[in-house]
């Protein structure tokens, strides 16, 4: 079996790491976070304490990084030391992970070519719960034959391997996926709110919605309405999940990729706006559904 160096394990890589121990892979871990790498080397990865070390003798790299400068640092040489791209021979292949911006994803690319490295852009959707059940959704960039390549390794932690195109096209389907997202939560915790504040039942009404043409992912699957469903962030007080600083983050990409094709994205950008407002609150670092409070009367 294949040795992977997963680099970064918070909320989402923690568990998809776990998963490829589970299927086998022997697994070398890098964060910046030493409780994070001892998380995970619990189950057996093997824990190590810099880039050099982790990316030692393995075939794959996979990355999942909060954003284009931390994968820009781990992956480019810079004053901290070599990034990986200088740390490995081509016959290692990459897989990054990150939600990043596409322009970061095709300068990775453009730089794994020159040096003969196999690369894909493959952001994620599913979140946490689908990080752990290993039923996440990949959105794949790269050649045809790179994808190839990605694909089984990627199907050990997901259920749905989609090819979006050349590389960065990843990237850019991600965003307009969250963009969905976002505006489909604020609908979602607007609605709700509407009729709590009229006395109906949240249970009740999210039933109700559930079985009408308002039934959307967020209500069903993810619901921000504390007490109604179990095992998502907003019945443990909003913790773990999606922070919303990286749903901030996300639609911020949207809003540059807008720009960049002269797109009308007024829903996105009113969520985004909704969302740092929340944030501002001391709520960054809390679930992105946690926007539920803020049309909360309580």
């Amino acid at each position: 079996m294949e040795t992977v160096a997963f680099i970064g394990l918070g909320n989402m890589g923690a568990p998809m790491a776990i998963n490829l121990l589970k299927a086998g892979y022997q697994v070398n871990v890098f964060d910046l976070n030493p409780k994070a790498i001892e998380k995970v080397a619990e189950h057996g990865a093997i824990a190590c304490s810099d880039l050099t070390s982790v990316v030692d003798k393995v075939s794959i790299v996979l990355t999942m990084l909060p954003a284009g400068q931390h994968v820009r640092q781990v992956y480019l040489d810079n004053d901290d030391g070599p990034g990986v791209f200088s740390l490995i021979d081509d016959k290692t292949f990459i897989i990054d992970s990150s939600t990043i911006d596409p322009a970061t994803a095709k300068q990775m690319a453009h730089e794994a070519c020159k040096r003969g490295i196999g690369f894909v852009d493959a952001p994620v959707s599913g979140g946490v719960a689908g990080a752990a059940a290993g039923t996440l959704t990949f959105i794949v960039g790269g050649s045809e034959g790179d994808f190839s390549q990605a694909k089984p390794i990627l199907e050990v932690m997901g259920k749905n391997v989609f090819h979006a195109g050349e590389a960065g096209a990843g990237q850019l389907a991600k965003i307009c996926n969250n963009i969905m997202l976002a505006t489909l939560m604020v609908g979602t915790c607007e609605a709700l709110n509407l009729g709590i504040d009229h006395g109906l039942d949240p249970k009740v009404l999210t039933n109700i919605m559930l079985q009408s043409s308002g039934k959307n992912w967020a209500l069903e699957v993810y619901n921000p309405c504390p007490g109604i469903m179990e095992n998502v962030p907003s019945s443990n007080d909003y913790r773990g999940g999606f922070m919303g600083k990286l749903m901030v983050k996300d639609l911020g990409l949207a809003m540059e990729a807008a720009i960049q094709s002269q797109s009308s994205i007024p829903m996105g950008t009113l969520a985004r706006n909704l969302y740092a407002i929340h944030n501002s609150n001391g709520n960054e670092e809390r679930d992105f559904s946690s926007l539920f409070e803020f049309f909360s009367h309580k």
